[in-house]
């Protein structure tokens, strides 16, 4: 049987072809698997364990962007790389340009997540060790702000590679976010408040605070409002804008209370149990912890009772706690007054009848 030599030379031709058209690209793309593959299961694996061992969180994180990335970016990344060797052009080369750019916004966008993520656990973190309670409410919020703000940025720039006016539409949404600010101003004012009470901290998740005749206990810290237990148990919702308008006092911030009360005895008390109180006083006071005696006195002669003024101090801020101390200090008078046979004088009116004779 003869060969032709043009038959041979275009069949060797057109297997040269095919190789270069199919074969490299095919052996690039399992290679490119393998590499990829070799390096998500050997190389992250023992960065991972590396990063354990130092005490820098810089690392972590960047361990945790590159094990995040997952199989489909690398199948699509060796595909891409397999398509480009094939010389294809035209339609199928420009989609895969696009998808890639795509990606690669993707997962970065999505590294900077993780990032504001690791940010956001680690000051919460921090809150807690000062803190036992803590509103994370705010941070939450900055958090998922953050996010949003990364992921708009994101459109806009994959919006842009793809032709689009994206000047137009950040004039447009910024038109639109001046009519949103202006509709949703009170909101706003709130939200910034709260920004301002969270940085600024005049007042914590289980502090005591007055604010103009209401009192209680902070139980949380929101965006818009902060919600105060009251000490006769209910709620008391207070909007963060007035919140930071007005004056707050904040009995948790005390490290020692002054405390003055004045009680009275009837005129009848001789003098001699009169300085007697003044020696029971004292002896109250040296069984009763958190609590230091200033001063007592016998401070005046009332309508209908000798008044006596105590001072003393509370080394705490604790609003319950100081009124644990006053309870077991009126106790503890009390047994002293009826041992000693002392009476408390209480509103009396007498009345003198002269006879005329």
């Amino acid at each position: 049987m003869a060969f032709n030599s043009t038959e041979i030379i275009t069949s060797t031709l057109s297997n040269n072809y095919i190789e270069d058209q199919f074969l490299v690209p095919i052996v690039v793309f399992i290679l490119t698997v393998f590499v990829l593959k070799f390096f998500k299961f050997v190389i992250i694996s023992k960065l991972k364990k590396l990063s354990v061992r130092t005490k820098n969180d810089v690392d972590d994180v960047l361990v945790k962007i590159i094990d995040d990335i997952g199989w489909p970016f690398y199948l699509f990344m060796a595909l891409y790389a397999a398509l480009k060797l094939s010389g294809i052009t035209g339609t199928v080369d420009t989609f895969m340009d696009t998808a890639a750019f795509i990606a690669i916004v993707y997962y970065a966008t999505g590294a900077i997540q993780t990032a504001i993520k690791f940010t956001t656990q680690k000051l919460i973190k921090r809150r807690q060790r000062e803190q036992k309670q803590i509103d994370t409410s705010v941070i939450d919020f900055l958090s998922g702000l953050l996010k949003g703000i990364m992921w708009l940025i994101a459109f806009l720039i994959i919006l842009s590679n793809l032709g689009y006016n994206v000047t137009a539409l950040i004039s447009g949404l910024g038109i639109a976010g001046i009519a949103i600010a202006f509709a949703l101003q009170n909101v706003l004012t709130d939200i910034f408040a709260s920004f301002s009470i969270y940085f600024d901290k005049p007042f914590r998740v289980g502090d005591f605070i007055i604010i103009g005749g209401d009192m209680g206990t902070v139980k949380k810290i929101g965006i818009k409002t902060t919600r105060i237990e009251s000490l006769w148990g209910q709620e008391i919702v207070v909007s963060n804008k007035d919140l930071t308008s007005t004056r707050i006092n904040n009995y948790k911030k005390m490290e020692k209370r002054r405390v003055a009360f004045t009680f009275g005895v009837v005129y009848e008390t001789p003098s001699v149990k009169l300085k007697k109180i003044l020696e029971i006083m004292p002896a109250i006071f040296d069984k009763i912890e958190l609590a230091e005696l200033n001063r007592v006195h016998f401070k005046e002669f009332a309508d209908s009772s000798l008044n006596f003024e105590v001072v003393y101090y509370v080394d705490t801020g604790d609003y319950n706690k100081y009124m644990d101390i006053q309870q077991e200090i009126n106790f503890a008078i009390k047994e002293a007054f009826e041992k000693e046979g002392i009476e408390f004088a209480y509103p009396t009116q007498t009345v003198f009848v002269s006879k005329q004779g």
